[in-house]
C-alpha cells in the first residue's frame, strides 16, 4: 500500500530457498518475547500483585512520554478510554461525532453508549483514512467531536483534521489503535488533538493481552479523566490471571512452527475456548455489557512496560517487512503507491485491496494467517446496523469491506517470510494491475501519492 523508505527496503532481500512446509505465521502474540511470557509467568505466582500495583503508574508514565503528552490514564480495553475522553468532554445525549468507516463496532458503542450519535464519515479508498471533504458536509449544529482514526497505522490527514476542527469549533480526537508510535511530520499521532486513546490488545503495535490508554495534554481534560479512571471498576484476580495466562501461552501457542495445528484446535473449540476474547457478544450486538468500565491490571501494566521499551525495534522491524513486501510486489508487476515523507506509519498490519478475497486468502494461506480487517463498516458488529450505520452512506468503505486483506507485520515476520507470501499472493493482483488506468493501486486513485516504478 504505502511505501517506506528505499533504505529500509534495500535491506531485505528474496529468500535464497523455500520455507520450511510446516512454518506458518500467526497474527496473534507477534510482538510477545520468550523473556516476555516468563515474566507473565512470574506474575502468576504473585497473586497479590496482579491486581493493583506500582506498574500502573509507571506505565502511565513511559505511555505518556512515549506518545508526546504530559498524561496518560490506563484501561481495560481502548474503548473504554474513548467512552472517558467523550465524557470527559461533555458528550452526551442529542451531540453527534463524525468517525470514519470502516471502524470496529466498539468504537461506534463507546459514542451511543452516552447517548450521543456516530455520524459515519466514508475513507478515502487509498488510504482508508477519513475523508475530510465529506465529513465537513455532514457536520451539523449538533456535532460535538472529529474522531480521526490511522487505519492500519498509516497517519490520516491531520493537517486537514486540524483545520477542519478549528474551522466548525470541534473537539479533535485521534483514534490511534493501530497507531502506536506513527510520526506526522514528525510528531507522535495522539499529540495533536485534545485527546487520543490507544490499544494494547494482543493484535494491536504492543500487546498486555487486553488494554487501552486515554491521553491527553490538556490539564483539565487529565483532571475529569482522572476522575474517570478512579470511578471505573479493578479487574478481579482471575480476570487479571486469565489475561497474564493468555500472554504467555500465546508465545508458546502462536509460534511459526506450532501455529496450523494450535490455530485448527483453536477453530475446532470456537466459543468454548476458555481463554478471554476481546469484544463480548453484547458489544457485538451494539448493547452495553456488565462491568464495561474498567481498569488495567498492575501485572498487565508491568507487561506493557516491558513491551514499550522495545517498541523502537518493533516499529523498525515493522517498517522493514512493510518495504519487503512492496518491493516483492513491485517486482512481481504490482504497482505501489509511496507515502507521503512527512509520515512515518506504524504497520500494525501491511493493508492490500484485492479483485477476489477468497483466492487472495488461499494464496496468502500456505504461509501465513491473512488479516481481514474489514470484513465490514463495523468490524465485529452482528451488522453494520447494530452501530447505526446505514448501508449504502459509505460506498468507499463498503467496497474496502469486501476487497481489503492485510499481511502480518509483526516481530515474527521475517523478510523471507514476507517475500513469500507477496510472491504468492502477487498472481491474484496482476490481473487487476494491468487492467487499470495508470493513475490507479490495485483500483483506487493515487494521483496524490508518488509512484514507486521498481
Amino acid at each position: 500500500m504505502l511505501n517506506t523508505s528505499s533504505s529500509r527496503v534495500a535491506r531485505s532481500r528474496a529468500p535464497a530457498s523455500g520455507a520450511p512446509r510446516w512454518r506458518h505465521i500467526a497474527l496473534l502474540g507477534g510482538t510477545t518475547t520468550w523473556r516476555d511470557s516468563l515474566a507473565a509467568a512470574g506474575a502468576l505466582l504473585l497473586p497479590h500483585r496482579l491486581t493493583r500495583g506500582p506498574a500502573i503508574a509507571a506505565y502511565e508514565r513511559a505511555f505518556a512520554q512515549r506518545s508526546g503528552v504530559r498524561w496518560a490514564f490506563s484501561f481495560a480495553n481502548g474503548r473504554v478510554g474513548l467512552y472517558g475522553i467523550l465524557q470527559a468532554l461533555g458528550v452526551g445525549p442529542g451531540d453527534e461525532v463524525l468517525l470514519q468507516a470502516p471502524t470496529h463496532i466498539v468504537v461506534a458503542n463507546a459514542i451511543r453508549y452516552l447517548g450521543a450519535r456516530p455520524v459515519y464519515v466514508d475513507c478515502d479508498p487509498t488510504t482508508y483514512n477519513m475523508d475530510f471533504v465529506q465529513a465537513e458536509r455532514l457536520i451539523t449544529p449538533h456535532t460535538r467531536v472529529l474522531l480521526v482514526q490511522h487505519t492500519f497505522g498509516v497517519p490520516a490527514d491531520l493537517d486537514a483534521a486540524l483545520a477542519l476542527a478549528r474551522r466548525h469549533g470541534l473537539a479533535l480526537v485521534e483514534d490511534c489503535v493501530h497507531a502506536l508510535g506513527a510520526t506526522y511530520r514528525g510528531r507522535p499521532v495522539g499529540s495533536f488533538g485534545q485527546a487520543a486513546f490507544f490499544s494494547s490488545e494482543e493484535t494491536k503495535i504492543i500487546s498486555t493481552t487486553f488494554g487501552g490508554m486515554a491521553t491527553t495534554d490538556d490539564a483539565a481534560l487529565a483532571a475529569r479523566l482522572q476522575a474517570f479512571q478512579e470511578r471505573c471498576a479493578w479487574p478481579s484476580r482471575l480476570q487479571a490471571a486469565r489475561s497474564v495466562l493468555k500472554f504467555a501461552l500465546y508465545r508458546v501457542l502462536m509460534d511459526p512452527y506450532l501455529h496450523r495445528p494450535m490455530r485448527a484446535l483453536y477453530e475446532l473449540m470456537g466459543r468454548r475456548l476458555p481463554l478471554p476474547r476481546p469484544t463480548s457478544p453484547d458489544e457485538e450486538r451494539g448493547e452495553r455489557p456488565d462491568g464495561y468500565l474498567c481498569r488495567l491490571s498492575n501485572a498487565q501494566a508491568a507487561l506493557g512496560v516491558r513491551q514499550l521499551r522495545a517498541l523502537d525495534q518493533n516499529l523498525e522491524h515493522r517498517l522493514l517487512i512493510a518495504g519487503t513486501y512492496e518491493r516483492a510486489l513491485t517486482e512481481q508487476g504490482v504497482p505501489i503507491a509511496r507515502a507521503p515523507d512527512h509520515m512515518r506509519p506504524a504497520y500494525v498490519r501491511y493493508p492490500i485491496w484485492v479483485p477476489d478475497r477468497a483466492r487472495a486468502v488461499r494464496a496468502i494461506n500456505r504461509y501465513a494467517l491473512p488479516g481481514l480487517w474489514f470484513r465490514s463498516t463495523l468490524e465485529d458488529g452482528v451488522s453494520p446496523a447494530a452501530g447505526g450505520y446505514q448501508p449504502g452512506s459509505c460506498p468507499h468503505a463498503e467496497d474496502a469491506a469486501r476487497h481489503l486483506v492485510n499481511l502480518p507485520t509483526h516481530p515474527r515476520v521475517t523478510a523471507a517470510d514476507a517475500w513469500r507470501i507477496a510472491k504468492a499472493l502477487a498472481p491474484t493482483l496482476r490481473a487487476r494491475a494491468s487492467a487499470d488506468a495508470p493513475q490507479t493501486r490495485n483500483g483506487v486513485d493515487t494521483r496524490h501519492w508518488e509512484r514507486v516504478s521498481g
